[in-house]
């Protein structure tokens, strides 16, 4: 035994045993007879692998590694390579310096291993090592291949990292792996997260080889990149030209779409697709159907789906109580909470929490407001975040206690940001509480000085009042800083395109 694999025995060998058999730990069997050296080798590499899927924390891998060491398996790259993708599959801290720390003992690591270890460093966020990592294993004659790439431009993806990904995109083509469809898939979602959409479209397009991953990603993309009427398109074309049905991702981004558009006869086709497929309505497509039908202004079919569900999550509840509280059921939203906590199946987060928030500011609910804000701080230990205290401003303004909201703002723990402070000044414009008004166009000014909706609050504020020479050098000051007004707002719920339509009925028929 080396010197290494002897620190690295003592090492790995300090510590009690934890969860793992008694037999871990008894001395290896003496060296088996010629007849069955094969069989005896068989049984101990099966044995190592058996106990590394037992492992649950890093100090039981430790205590394995120990044996694995002792037992003379510690060049052995089939088992190694067990222990080193347990590290980089791994929440758990320390793994990856672990997995470094064994990788660096073996003599001829293969390309499953080099690959192993930059998954697990781009999954840790150490970009910078998964990208030295890759150029060692090219300068010691390793041959990347299309789970290299793939690794590599997720970790681009993920950073953002456009130039990188571009670089990365040029060996791809280099090497000759960009036919293959795991490659091309990672090509697609690494454009969309870049938001080149023209570029990901590309490499779809000249993909030879496409499977239902290579469809999800461009139609994630679209829906990423804020393009949902391209990506309702791409997914009739999926159905119309490939021998593919959607699965459970797709139909996810597909209704994430659909409530964008406001698209409810499509989404309610969607729907009727997720129904009859084989997989039928899973938790996460339900869930989606809820937000879809609540953003599309049909609630009461979002109650109807919830209340049809054998199996509901956070997300099922939250999305329901959301949804009523934009519809101003504010009642309903807090009755449908408190379901929620007598079921003590699911824990409310600080979503539900917003939610019923949200649902008290709509009903004018402020002792509810109050109480359920001190409750989610009290009782489920959620710090509020600027939404939270957002809500909270917007209950107490409604029902004209605009100085207490002022107080709350100049009492949160973070810098209150724009939106908040003009949910406040929108208080004070309806409670007529100019000298306020103006306390709070102060702080408005130094965050978004050319927000038009500002100045006209003001200036309507000082109308009201009568105070006609502070209207005109509000409108003066708009001039002078060239602060426009917007185009007037719209909106539009189940307005497609025909082509859309006509892609359905060609599909119906």
């Amino acid at each position: 035994m080396t010197r290494s694999n002897h620190m690295l025995l003592k090492r790995f060998s300090l510590g009690s045993p934890t969860r793992l058999p008694v037999a871990l730990f008894q001395p290896p069997r003496t060296s088996p007879t010629s007849d069955s050296t094969a069989v005896g080798f068989h049984e101990r590499e099966q044995s190592h692998i058996s106990f590394l899927e037992s492992c649950s924390t890093l100090r039981d891998l430790s205590q394995v590694h120990a044996r694995i060491v002792r037992t003379g398996f510690e060049q052995h790259v089939f088992v190694v390579g067990r222990l080193i993708s347990f590290c980089s599959s791994s929440e758990q801290r320390g793994c990856m310096d672990y997995a470094s720390a064994v990788f660096r003992q073996l003599n001829w690591p293969d390309g499953f291993l080099w690959n192993t270890m930059i998954r697990g460093l781009g999954r840790a966020n150490r970009p910078a090592e998964a990208f030295l990592f890759y150029r060692r294993m090219r300068e010691e004659g390793k041959n990347a291949d299309n789970f290299t790439f793939s690794f590599l431009l997720n970790i681009c993806g993920q950073l953002s990292a456009v130039e990188l990904g571009k670089q990365v995109h040029c060996c791809v083509l280099k090497v000759g792996v960009d036919s293959h469809v795991f490659v091309s898939n990672s090509l697609i979602h690494t454009y969309a997260l870049f938001d080149d959409m023209v570029a990901a479209r590309q490499v779809f397009e000249e993909s030879s080889e496409r499977d239902l991953v290579s469809w999800n990603s461009l139609i994630a993309g679209y829906v990423h990149c804020g393009l949902h009427l391209e990506a309702l398109k791409m997914f009739l074309r999926m159905l119309r030209t490939s021998f593919l049905g959607p699965d459970k991702a797709t139909l996810v981004v597909i209704l994430a779409a659909c409530s964008r558009l406001g698209a409810l006869d499509f989404g309610r086709w969607v729907h009727s697709i997720a129904g009859s497929s084989t997989h039928g309505c899973r938790l996460r497509v339900t869930n989606s159907l809820i937000d879809m039908y609540a953003k599309c202004g049909a609630i009461d079919r979002a109650v109807e789906v919830f209340d049809d569900m054998t199996e509901r999550d956070t997300v099922s509840w939250n999305s329901l109580i959301l949804g009523l509280a934009m519809h101003g059921r504010a009642a309903e939203a807090i009755s449908l909470f408190e379901r929620m906590r007598r079921c003590e199946l699911e824990e409310p987060n600080d979503i539900t929490f917003l939610g019923v928030l949200c649902a008290c500011s709509h009903g004018g609910l402020v002792e509810e407001g109050r109480r359920y804000f001190d409750k989610m701080t009290r009782d489920y230990n959620i710090s509020p975040s600027i939404r939270h205290y957002g809500c909270l401003v917007d209950v107490l303004g409604r029902s004209g206690q605009v100085r207490e909201a002022f107080h709350v703002i100049r009492n949160m723990p973070m810098e209150c940001n724009a939106v908040v402070w003009r949910t406040l000044l929108g208080a004070c414009r309806v409670h007529g509480d100019l000298e306020l008004g103006q306390r709070v166009q102060e702080h408005l000014e130094e965050l978004e000085p050319y927000h038009s909706s500002d100045y006209l609050l003001l200036s309507h504020m000082y109308a009201k009042a009568g105070h006609w020479n502070d209207v005109f050098q509000v409108r003066e000051a708009m001039r002078e800083r060239r602060v426009q007004k917007p185009e007037p707002g719209n909106s539009s719920v189940n307005v497609l395109p025909n082509e859309i339509y006509l892609g359905q009925q060609v599909l119906y028929h």
